[in-house]
Formats: structure tokens, C-alpha cells, sequence
């Protein structure tokens, strides 16, 4: 009976984790899609978006029976491939999309009728395919070739891919159809109801800008860094005791997300020059000044890097540490808040003057901390090999300063091409979104430079 009853247990083991994974699979699919739209409520607008420009396109090819007019018959369905394929999340991927691929359909269409008509202008019915042949064989290689152009391929390449099929589709077809000339128009309005509807209702209802996503993202980029900066400052610097193991890092490794946002940071630049003007994003705006920010940011970020990993592998000598303790303190607290400052300044479109005095102060210290590299006192308490990593840290604080300061002027560009408001006091509430907007900025851009 014993073992009988083994197998019986068995068995049921068997049959509960088969049910079991399914199950735990299909929890872990749902917990990740209420992630998904908690952190992003716009992609589930975006979807149903995406859902009600599709259903109400196809209505060009489901009532076609019921009101008996001569419609578009079943190319209507390129609409309906036209809204799945351009209608992207946000309103500059959208517009991109469409327009790329309606100038496209119609030069690829114009170019395959003529390669039709070229086609039987030759007389030879043995010589048409070859003329068709070989001219879908140079328009395609051409084409293709084209893509490999950077500045062809940051923006057009979606539509040089979609003229190459549309070419080679009609061309193709047209060879056994004679009717390719209402053939490509069709396929031309089709496409382009489809593309004008995806744009339509991407722009109408609860837009999402690249521009101001690209806007966000190199504020909050630089607030995480003012976040680390101001963390080491608090945490390390003021605590002579303090082992850069026993602290909280989560704050101290905001930075480390920033390094690797190049791509997102064109790509976002790219789309935006697609949109039109909205908010405080004009015809003609200053894009590019967003990526020379970006680099600093960057160029930031990696020098808090190099300073976190000397901080965990190099061991400074406490009588080192504490000459340098006051002035690395005083940068680095000074440095984060006029970095956090400065992020609420581009969030908010207004200039604090309180940014300046930060920097100010941050600067004093800099010098003080020169002041005591060259007047030899921290050779005094240790050898030259106890000194270096001493000397290696404040190098790199020193460096942090000079990033803050470039990060610094590179805004105030930015803030005079927008023309931020500026305010004439400190804001109450640093990272609130109520602000008290006053004055028009006038000469907002102040350089300080770091010797």
C-alpha cells in the first residue's frame, strides 16, 4: 500500500506544479503590466488611441457593402496597415512616420508608372522584363546605397525602405495589370487617409511630445546628478569615519543611468524637429543645445564614477582626509544644489538667482582646496604613497566643479534661446511644481569660470 500511495503523491505533485507554473507565469505577465501603467499612464491612452484610429479607418472598408458606392474596394486596408505601422507613441515618431512614408508611396508610385510605361514604350514584348528588371535593380540599389548617408538615415530611412517596396510593388504588378496608373493612386490616397488619421488623432487627443520628453529627461538627468553630488557631500565628505560601503548608494548612484542615455537623448532630438510648434517649443528651436548639455551631463557623470570608484578602492589616511574634508564638503553640497536648482529651473522654464550664489560658493571652495595642494601641508602628515589617493579625490572633486560650472552656462544659453522667466527671490519650495512666475529673463545667461 506504501508504495501505492507514493506514487499517488507523486502524481499529484506533478499535476499542482503543472498548474502551478502556468498560473505563477501568467501572475508575473500581469503584475509587469500594472508596472507598465504605473509607471506611464500615457501608454494606455496611447493604446486606446491606437485601437479607436484603426476601427474607425477599416469603416472605409466595412460599409463599402451597405451604402453601395465605389469605394476604395480591399485597398482600403492599406489605411488600415498605414495607422498600425506609423502611429507611434509620441507625436514627432508619428508625424516622421507619415510623412516618410507618404512622400515616399507617391515618388515610388509616379517612378513605377513611368517604369510601366517605359516598359511598353519598348515595343519588344522579350525586352519588357528586362527593362522592368533592370530598373527596379538600379532604383533599389540606389535607394539602399542612400540609406548609409547618416543624415539620410537619422531621419528618412523609414521612407527611402518604404519607397523601395512601393517601387518594386508596383512596378512588379504593373507589369500583368493595366491598370497601374488607378492602381498607384489608390494605393497614394489610401495611404495617405491612414497616415492623416494616425497624425490626427495622435495630436488631438492627449498628445505626447518628444520635445518635452526630451525637455524632462535632461532635467531630471542633471537633478541626479545634483541628487549624488549633494549625497557625497552629506554622507562621506562630512564624516571622517565613514566607509563608503557602510552608506545608503542608492542615492549616491543616481548618476549611473545618465552614462548610456546618448542614444535616447538623439533619438528623442530626431523626433522632435519633426513636431510642430507647441508650448514653449517653437518653429526652429534650439534642439541641438539640448545634446551639448547632454555631453556635459555625461562628461559629469563620469567624473562622480571615477570619483566613487576611488573613493572604494583608494584608503586615504585620516590626516589626509580631514585637511581636505571642509573644502570636499563644501563643493559638493554646493555643487548638488545648484545642479538640483538648475533642473528645477529648466522643469519650470524660470532662472533662480540662487543658482549663481551656489556656484559661487562652490568655486571659493575650489580655490581653498588648491590653496592647500600647493602649499605642501598634506605631505607633511604622510609619505608620497599614503598622499596620492588624497591628492587623486580632490583632483576629482576640483573636476566636478569645472563640470557644474559648463553644465551651468550651457542652461543659461538654453534659458536666453527660450527666454525663461527669471525671479527675483530664492524659490520656497525646491522640486515643487507651483512656482510664482515674474519678469522676463533679460540677460540671464551668466558665465563663471573656474581657473
Amino acid at each position: 500500500m506504501a508504495p501505492v500511495k507514493n506514487k499517488e503523491n507523486a502524481g499529484m505533485l506533478r499535476v499542482k506544479g503543472a498548474v502551478k507554473k502556468p498560473v505563477s507565469k501568467a501572475y508575473s505577465f500581469g503584475s509587469d503590466m500594472k508596472k507598465i501603467a504605473e509607471d506611464d499612464p500615457r501608454k494606455i491612452v496611447h493604446s486606446i488611441k491606437v485601437g479607436l484610429t484603426i476601427a474607425l479607418v477599416s469603416l472605409f472598408y466595412y460599409f463599402e457593402p451597405f451604402f453601395h458606392y465605389e469605394g476604395f474596394g480591399v485597398s482600403a486596408m492599406w489605411a488600415v496597415l498605414t495607422v498600425v505601422v506609423v502611429f507611434e507613441f509620441s507625436v514627432g515618431a508619428t508625424l516622421g512616420k507619415s510623412v516618410n512614408r507618404g512622400i515616399a508611396t507617391f515618388l515610388a508610385g509616379s517612378l513605377g508608372v513611368g517604369a510601366h510605361k517605359l516598359v511598353y514604350l519598348s515595343g519588344s514584348d522579350k525586352l519588357q522584363p528586362v527593362v522592368l528588371g533592370l530598373s527596379v535593380f538600379l532604383i533599389a540599389a540606389i535607394a539602399t546605397f542612400m540609406r548609409f548617408v547618416p543624415k539620410l538615415k537619422a531621419r528618412y530611412d523609414y521612407g527611402i525602405l518604404i519607397f523601395i517596396l512601393t517601387f518594386s510593388l508596383i512596378s512588379v504588378s504593373g507589369y500583368r495589370d493595366d491598370e497601374v496608373f488607378d492602381m498607384a493612386i489608390t494605393r497614394v490616397t489610401t495611404i495617405l487617409i491612414g497616415g492623416a488619421a494616425a497624425v490626427l488623432f495622435n495630436v488631438v487627443i492627449c498628445p505626447v511630445w518628444a520635445g518635452e520628453d526630451l525637455h524632462n529627461l535632461v532635467a531630471t538627468n542633471i537633478e541626479k546628478l545634483g541628487i549624488s553630488l549633494e549625497g557625497y557631500g552629506n554622507q562621506y565628505f562630512k564624516k571622517l569615519d565613514v566607509n563608503l560601503e557602510e552608506l545608503d548608494r542608492t542615492f549616491l548612484e543616481e548618476y549611473k543611468c545618465i552614462i548610456h542615455s546618448k542614444a535616447n537623448e538623439v533619438n528623442l532630438v530626431n523626433l522632435a524637429k519633426w513636431e510642430p510648434r507647441h508650448g514653449k517649443f517653437r518653429y526652429r528651436h534650439p534642439w541641438e543645445q539640448y545634446l551639448k548639455i547632454g555631453d556635459l551631463v555625461r562628461d559629469c557623470a563620469i567624473n562622480i564614477d571615477a570619483l566613487n570608484s576611488c573613493l572604494s578602492s583608494c584608503i586615504m589616511t585620516p590626516e589626509g582626509k580631514e585637511r581636505i574634508q571642509e573644502p570636499c564638503t563644501k563643493m559638493s553640497v554646493e555643487c548638488g544644489c545648484a545642479l538640483k536648482e538648475l533642473a528645477l529651473s529648466m522643469k519650470t522654464m524660470i532662472i533662480y538667482p540662487t543658482t549663481d550664489s551656489h556656484i559661487l560658493k562652490a568655486k571659493a571652495a575650489s580655490e581653498k582646496l588648491r590653496s592647500i595642494i600647493r602649499s605642501g601641508s598634506l605631505s607633511e602628515e604622510a609619505e608620497l604613497r599614503q598622499l596620492l589617493p588624497t591628492t587623486r579625490v580632490a583632483s576629482l572633486v576640483l573636476d566636478l566643479v569645472t563640470s557644474s560650472v559648463e553644465i551651468l552656462d550651457s542652461v543659461n544659453q538654453l534659458a536666453v534661446l527660450m527666454k525663461f522667466k527669471i525671479l527675483a527671490s530664492k524659490p520656497k519650495r525646491l522640486g515643487s511644481k507651483n512656482r510664482i512666475p515674474s519678469g522676463n529673463i533679460g540677460e540671464a545667461h551668466i558665465a563663471i569660470n573656474v581657473e
